[in-house]
């Protein structure tokens, strides 16, 4: 690979880390060319990009946009890397659970994931990851939580009113 080529890897490689909150760092390296294929079909099903290059070229890429704030991503970058890039950061973890099952072997193991920030490190994150509730499903129970209480009022106020109705129906009845 000429110094070119590697510094367009570079650069595709910083264009998707800026683009992407979330992404996954992938071991692929016993898997077929078949099972990668099929991988990568999963993966664009599931709107995912999954990229494959050279850890040099990824940590060089890390480097140059943040070095502080991907130091826990580091460490992961050994053997054969595939780079999984999402919005929704639970995504890639269904992908790689259903592939597993799929096809019954441990492959591709999670060496880290970095979501909003934070680093989750080791394969024995992936259960955690594929439970993780998305922004919008927290905020969606928030607000659910929130509007409870406001409902209960309203309904105490509505029958309250019908009760009010009823003992004036009741009392007019008992004077007539």
């Amino acid at each position: 690979m000429t110094k070119d080529q590697k510094n367009e890897v570079i650069e595709l490689l910083k264009d998707k880390f800026s683009q992407y909150n979330n992404f996954y760092v992938t071991d692929t390296e016993s898997l077929t060319v078949e099972q990668v294929g099929k991988l990568r079909r999963a993966c664009f099903n599931k709107r995912v990009e999954m990229k494959v290059a050279k850890n040099t070229l990824i940590r060089k890429a890390l480097e140059s946009l943040d070095s502080q704030r991907y130091t826990g991503v580091y460490d992961a970058l050994h053997n054969v890397t595939a780079l999984m890039f999402c919005e929704n950061p639970k995504e890639p973890a269904l992908i790689i659970t259903s592939f597993r099952k799929e096809t019954n072997i441990d492959k591709p193991v999670l060496k880290a994931a970095f979501i909003d920030g934070d680093v989750f490190s080791g394969d024995n994150q992936l259960k955690a990851l594929a439970t993780l509730r998305s922004k919008q499903d927290l905020i969606g129970e928030i607000i659910g939580l929130l509007q409870s209480p406001a409902k209960n009022v309203i309904s105490a106020l509505n029958a309250g009113g019908k009760l009010a109705s009823l003992i004036k129906a009741l009392e007019e009845k008992a004077q007539a």
